[in-house]
């Protein structure tokens, strides 16, 4: 009788433990998933590395302008933004993207995340940095895919460095 209270006593305090600790390691492993594959989408960008930058999109992803008031498919804007991959690959360009948030929802499978994201290039002398308010809806089958990108309004330095 003994034993088995023991016994009984043991496995209630590791499910108590279990639980208490799940939802925090869950979070960290999940931030550190997508701080990873954030990392990822600015190494790409930053190397020109078009496959790469491709590969962190679901191939059924949607971008929508707040700015310019529409939305379409991913694969649409890929096309549009390949040729400044290759400029930037090639030297005739310098291209970064660093982001920052302000709110990260989600689990193991699906995340929101909003924030700001600056964008930076350079080319023929002339550089350009834009501050763009975003929330971004990623899923998860194996990696990290972007499903939705909604850049929602332009920022400013000001509102960037508060996310610091």
């Amino acid at each position: 009788m003994k034993n088995i209270i023991s016994l009984i006593l043991i496995v209630a305090f590791n499910t108590l433990s279990v639980f208490a600790q799940s939802p925090e390691t869950d979070d960290n492993l999940r931030l550190e998933g997508l701080n990873n594959y954030w990392a990822e989408v600015s190494r790409a960008v930053n190397e020109g590395d078009f496959e790469a930058y491709v590969n962190t999109c679901d191939e059924k992803g949607v971008l929508v302008e707040g700015i310019g008031k529409k939305a379409y498919p991913l694969a649409d804007a890929l096309k549009r933004w390949k040729s400044d991959f290759v400029d930037t690959k090639s030297g005739i360009r310098k291209s970064s993207v660093e982001f920052r948030f302000s709110q990260r929802l989600g689990d193991s499978k699906a995340a929101h995340e909003t924030g700001i994201f600056l964008y930076t290039f350079e080319q023929d002398g002339k550089k350009k940095l834009d501050y763009i308010n975003f929330e971004a809806l990623l899923v998860k089958d194996g990696t990290w895919k972007i499903m939705m990108e909604y850049q929602k309004s332009r920022s400013t330095k000001e509102e960037w460095d508060k996310l610091e």
